[in-house]
């Protein structure tokens, strides 16, 4: 998984005026926890945007004050009309813990079923899994190369050493569904 730094202060107040406040300012209020303890704390709005507003999921280096902390983002608030970041939730990485976080899908090559006319339809774009950070890949990648018209990949069908899906084992990832074109060419008994 990729590691990002970032910088932020411990909180000195809080409360609803004392988050407006640090908005004003161009901060984000947020709070680490899954540690011995939990820490109040602002962060830099723009810094947080290159990470919340991206597929990648990352695994995050705060400094507070001078002390590391390794962090996964996990719960933004945003504000309903300007989908400006309200407050972030990080989760502290503990070694040898195991950490549950959604890691995005990529798919490669050319499926039979799409060269004989049919649509490949992506059913999920983020996959549920839990392992320990230093075992999650940057991305689950998918090879549809041998899918044919009406053939899937499920959850199950998925093997990664070390990680666990937590989406239902049945649930189709990636399938090739007829068009209209493949259904109207083929012959009617």
């Amino acid at each position: 998984m990729k590691t990002i730094s970032m910088s932020g202060s411990l909180r000195e107040n809080v409360g609803k005026k004392d988050a407006k406040k640090l908005r004003k300012n161009g901060l984000v209020p947020a709070n680490i926890y899954g540690g011995a303890n939990q820490f109040l704390i602002s962060i830099e709005e723009k810094h947080l945007q290159k990470v919340v507003f991206t597929p990648e999921v990352y695994l995050i280096e705060l400094d507070i004050n001078g002390t590391k902390r390794q962090t996964i983002i996990q719960e933004v608030q945003f504000h309903p009309v300007t989908d400006r970041i309200l407050h972030v939730d990080f989760l502290e990485v503990l070694p040898g813990k195991p950490i549950t976080l959604k890691i995005p899908i990529k798919i490669t090559g050319n499926s039979i079923g799409v060269l004989k006319g049919g649509k490949l339809q992506k059913k999920f774009r983020l996959l549920k899994v839990k392992g320990l950070a230093s075992d999650i890949p940057d991305h689950i990648t998918l090879d549809v190369s041998d899918l044919d018209i009406n053939h899937s990949i499920k959850v199950n069908d998925l093997k990664y050493e070390k990680l666990t899906f937590l989406d239902p084992a049945s649930a189709i990832v990636v399938a090739v569904i007829p068009t209209r074109a493949v259904k109207e060419g083929t012959p009617q008994a």
